[in-house]
């Protein structure tokens, strides 16, 4: 039986999603539109697909089988497709791209910026967690993190230099609280903390010890402030209300005018840089070759 390959898509992306809104949504069309299609796809093959109730959707058995051998075989459309932009002397196809806003933002935006000016037939869609995902599972073509914490089923490549880490507040809240000396006396301090998404916890701050090499202190941030944006925790740290922990980067201007000061600079943390990372089977693909050229350092 000739199946209509746009039905199928369909499918997948609904599956994927376990939404008609949010897959009606993506594609622009009417959400009655996308459960026709999948309806008539169902009647066609004979078997039901999907699960629905009022609340969400989900595939059936045989759904599930449906959707775990057709993702690779349209995958592999896709890359066939994308890789005959070498025959036209232009690449076009779409790049998804998981990372945090510090890589994607701070760190790395001008390289993005660049190569979108020299490939504007390929979409670049960037998307900013906290959180650490699973770029296979959620469709991700690749992931930036800091090199220690890439998947090691992995292809790494480094992205950045290393990162360097700071504690920082306003002159104005130094002056009324003192300077901390050591790591160990910021829970006399109130400490804006940030909230990871992946399990829930706070992001615990790591110094260097500058006496004892190789030797990492951690403190639990204290106090009345939690966020899980980084501007946020820039914007407590502006207003006189704390100290932050970041990357230094992160807030070169608000330290060249001196609205915040560091602290405990010798013990400083220095991470390993941002890696992109990828599945092997992206290795081949023209468009993932340019990527990986134009972020590698």
């Amino acid at each position: 039986m000739s199946e209509n390959l746009n039905d199928l898509r369909t499918f997948l992306l609904v599956a994927e999603t376990g939404s008609f809104t949010k897959a009606a949504a993506q594609l622009g069309v009417s959400q009655s539109a996308l459960s026709h299609a999948v309806r008539g796809l169902e009647t066609r093959l004979g078997v039901k697909l999907l699960n629905r109730t009022t609340r969400n959707v989900s595939t059936t058995a045989a759904g599930e089988q449906l959707q775990q051998r057709l993702r690779p075989l349209f995958d592999d459309i896709d890359e066939q497709i994308n890789a005959l932009g070498s025959f036209r002397n232009s690449l076009s196809g779409t790049l998804r791209i998981n990372s945090t806003e510090h890589a994607l933002g701070t760190v790395l935006w001008q390289k993005f910026q660049q190569f979108m000016q020299r490939y504007p037939d390929i979409r670049l869609e960037l998307t900013c967690e906290t959180r650490f995902s699973n770029i296979v599972a959620e469709r991700f073509d690749a992931g930036i993190r800091l090199g220690d914490d890439v998947e090691k089923d992995m292809i790494a490549v480094r992205v950045s230099d290393d990162l360097r880490m700071c504690v920082a507040a306003s002159p104005a809240y130094l002056a009324r609280h003192g300077t901390p000396k050591t790591p160990f006396e910021l829970t006399e301090h109130q400490c804006g903390a940030m909230r990871l998404m992946t399990l829930g916890n706070l992001l615990v701050w790591e110094f260097a010890d500058p006496l004892n090499e190789g030797k990492v202190a951690k403190v639990q941030p204290q106090g009345q402030f939690i966020a899980n944006q980084t501007n946020l925790l820039v914007q407590f740290a502006l207003a006189d209300l704390g100290l932050i922990w970041i990357p230094t980067d992160s807030i070169q201007a608000q330290l060249a005018d001196g609205r915040l000061l560091t602290v405990l600079d010798d013990w400083a943390m220095v991470y390993q840089g941002y890696h992109l990372y990828y599945p092997s089977r992206r290795a081949d693909s023209p468009i993932f070759q340019a990527l990986v050229k134009s972020l590698k350092v």
